[in-house]
């Protein structure tokens, strides 16, 4: 299996002749699409065929962030609005059963229509600890300030996505409720001690079960104060996939994040040779995919054995 370890986005409702070009000849990992990318059933459909044209490849990995509530890339197509993971957790919370009922038939419903559509990754949960001083990025993104209710929700969402043959993206390991910054704009820092964040935020991604995890763009001071947890050897390699004990492929958080300074080139390799298998790239901008497929080397051997464990999961 020849692929590039990045996920891109493309700019528009159909692919370019230059995307084309680009995915066929660079052969990045997978897509992820956007609200940008979506006007119509028939139309997110054909986009999705022609992507896995390219590759001549029926399970090629096309990814979607369709949380619901504020982070819904559907929308041009269903109201997911009033569905956060808050929404569930609340639920959840009053009446364990009838909220486990209920977020099962929701993520059914999600899953038929990405089934429909072609799109075989959704990059949820987010299993962030919602805390009095979280930023709002995260905030109504998170289940619950309860731990427990994170990790059962959490673990509910994996299991439906797997029975209907959906990859699922925990996120943001090793736990982005801590910050009060958005990474999206700046780059957040953590103080807490390693102790309180092992008890707390990093206890809700303990074994989680997902096909992938996604990193947090955040600087935990007391255990790595040099490196964002996306670039940093100590969180990835000690405390994801030693002390959590996750076995499947880290997907980076999008390195086109303000977050992260200085060349996108140099963050790519940072946080490839820090530990992550895949980077993701969000923006669209075929200039910046173009340089990064071209500058970056084949998937080592975990990841082309873990890829083809997730292409023998989708049959």
């Amino acid at each position: 299996m020849i692929r590039k370890p990045i996920i891109i986005g493309i700019a528009s409702y159909y692919l370019t002749a230059k995307e084309k070009k680009l995915i066929h000849d660079e052969k990045p990992w997978g897509i992820i699409l956007f609200r940008r990318n979506i006007r119509s059933f028939k139309q997110l459909k054909n986009l999705t065929k022609n992507i896995r044209k390219c590759l001549n490849d029926k399970k090629y990995p096309i990814l979607i962030d369709e949380e619901g509530g504020k982070v819904s890339r559907l929308s041009n197509l269903i109201n997911s609005r009033e569905f956060s993971q808050s929404f569930f957790g609340n639920l959840y919370e009053k009446d364990k059963r009838k909220g486990e009922m209920i977020y099962k038939y929701y993520l059914n419903s999600i899953c038929n229509v990405l089934k429909k559509v072609g799109i075989n990754v959704n990059t949820i949960p987010v299993m962030d600890l919602l805390q009095n001083f979280t930023n709002n990025i995260i905030k109504d993104r998170s289940y619950s300030s309860n731990i427990s209710t994170i990790k059962k929700l959490g673990a509910l969402c994996i299991k439906n996505l797997k029975n209907n043959k959906i990859g699922s993206v925990s996120k943001h390991i090793p736990g982005h409720g801590c910050s009060k910054i958005d990474s999206h704009k700046n780059l957040p820092i953590v103080n807490f001690s390693k102790k309180k964040l092992y008890s707390n935020d990093f206890s809700a991604f303990a074994n989680v079960n997902s096909n992938f995890v996604m990193t947090a763009h955040i600087i935990y001071k007391k255990i790595d104060p040099n490196n964002v947890a996306t670039q940093s050897d100590i969180i990835i390699r000690k405390i994801i996939r030693k002390k959590l004990k996750f076995k499947g492929i880290i997907i980076s958080d999008d390195i086109s994040m303000k977050a992260l300074k200085g060349d996108i080139i140099k963050n790519a390799k940072k946080a490839l040779g820090s530990g992550c298998n895949l980077i993701l790239h969000c923006n669209g901008k075929i200039a910046e995919s173009s340089k990064l497929l071209k500058n970056l080397d084949k998937i080592d051997n975990f990841t082309k054995k873990k890829t083809q464990q997730f292409y023998r999961f989708l049959i």
